[in-house]
């Protein structure tokens, strides 16, 4: 049975890489679509129409809960693209299934008012990991902006008996299978990175996903999960009030979002670095005047003073990145991800 499982691995991770390579040609084609416009869509409406876009208030749709670092970024952007449009900027919950409901919805929406804030895998490798799922991320999602980055950080519990990031590490191979750790859901850059992870450390620990990050930080703080990798904005005030033990961030060298904290580079598990973002996407077809428009006033708001400062003390490093720089970032996480489904053997059945 895991033979059969691997070899299906291996066969949609290699479908996720030759995706990477012809996804510059899926995405002009998209661009194409969008300036034709389709009437399914609604984006062959008049021009005058599209003009006066927008004509109702703004849907920013979440695929994880309150509280979660997309659930975050979302709510620090919405008062600047209400500021920027005139028109009251909603945020949703639509938490579940890794994120792909909230994404399915913002794929089939048709209002040109309904838009979402999605992290990497939502936006990259979700079909193939799931191909039962009903939108390509490719195909069905229009680029816009990207918003911010963080790495991510290995944290324990405080069953850990270590005092040093070497000593849980160790902790944590020690355990074997018998260990386990959290994540936002199957595929989620939480899951593939402490996958990529655990290659590199030779660990064996269990996954254990659940619907968004603070459900994981509090059945670490409970004592039901050993790990997690997990963003430093979320967890570090658990650190520094003692209820979990931070071992390592996911960057090259030091993040400035936790400077206090060693790389994994610095504790020698090397090939391990990995990013989670958030961009704001829409659906396909979306008419080309309004990705630049939506584009434009994202970027300009993230480079503001007081944007950067709440998504810094949020836990996010500012990245403000147009439509063309989001899907060059697009292609090269579905070829790192694509990889990493590839090495563990990684599917999703349902």
């Amino acid at each position: 049975m895991n033979s059969k499982k691997n070899l299906v691995g291996r066969r949609i991770a290699l479908q996720a890489l030759a995706l990477a390579s012809v996804a510059p040609a899926a995405f002009a084609q998209n661009g194409a679509r969008a300036r034709t416009g389709r009437a399914a869509s609604g984006a062959d409406a008049a021009p005058s129409a599209v003009g006066a876009w927008p004509t109702q208030p703004i849907r920013l749709l979440v695929g994880f809960p309150p509280g979660s670092v997309q659930d975050i970024s979302a709510r620090i952007i919405a008062p600047g693209l209400a500021a920027a449009f005139g028109k009251p900027v909603i945020v949703e919950n639509k938490a579940g299934a890794s994120g792909t409901i909230a994404a399915d919805m913002v794929s089939r929406a048709t209002d040109l008012h309904t838009f979402g804030v999605m992290n990497n895998s939502q936006l990259t490798v979700a079909k193939i990991l799931t191909p039962a799922i009903a939108y390509d991320p490719i195909t069905d999602l229009t680029p816009i902006a990207m918003i911010g980055t963080t790495p991510l950080m290995l944290v324990v519990s405080n069953a850990s008996p270590g005092k040093t990031a070497a000593e849980h590490v160790a902790w944590l191979r020690n355990l074997g299978d018998k260990g386990n750790y959290g994540s936002p859901g199957t595929g989620t850059p939480g899951h593939l990175g402490m996958e990529l992870l655990k290659s590199r450390a030779n660990m064996s620990t269990m996954h254990i996903p659940y619907p968004g990050n603070p459900q994981v930080i509090t059945a670490l703080m409970g004592g039901q999960l050993h790990a997690g990798f997990l963003p430093p904005g979320l967890v570090l005030p658990h650190v520094q009030s003692g209820k979990l033990k931070a071992v390592a961030v996911s960057s090259e060298t030091r993040s400035p979002l936790a400077p206090d904290y060693p790389s994994l580079n610095e504790i020698n598990i090397k090939g391990a670095e990995l990013e989670l973002w958030s961009a704001l996407a829409g659906p396909r077809n979306l008419p080309q005047e309004i990705v630049d428009r939506l584009s434009a006033a994202a970027v300009t708001i993230v480079r503001e003073t007081d944007v950067r400062g709440r998504l810094l003390t949020a836990g996010w490093q500012p990245t403000p990145t147009n439509a063309v720089g989001l899907r060059g970032r697009i292609r090269s996480d579905t070829r790192t991800f694509g990889g990493i489904i590839l090495m563990r053997g990684i599917h999703v059945d349902a």
